[in-house]
């Protein structure tokens, strides 16, 4: 009964101290990596060349239906609209 007692004992300060160590440590993890990506980002956006202000690029242009011949389109029909 007395290990059993000592066993559930440590295993609660084991998982107290983890919890603590969670509490302090993770933020601290966390805000170290948000700062790594925000200073990776800002090193890609220092790297690329800016484009003076009202220049204007196009880099894609879709392209353009080809217009065939009516005859070609299908059977048009006129039709009245009955109320």
């Amino acid at each position: 009964m007395g290990a059993l007692v000592k066993f559930l004992l440590i295993t609660v300060l084991i998982l107290y101290a983890i919890r603590l160590l969670f509490r302090w440590l993770f933020p601290v993890v966390l805000a170290k990596m948000v700062n790594k990506v925000q200073d990776q980002a800002n090193e890609q956006a220092r790297q690329r060349n800016p484009k003076p202000e009202g220049s204007i690029s196009i880099d894609y242009v879709p392209p353009q239906p080809k217009h065939g011949n009516a005859d070609k389109l299908g059977d048009f029909v006129d039709y009245e609209e009955v109320k």
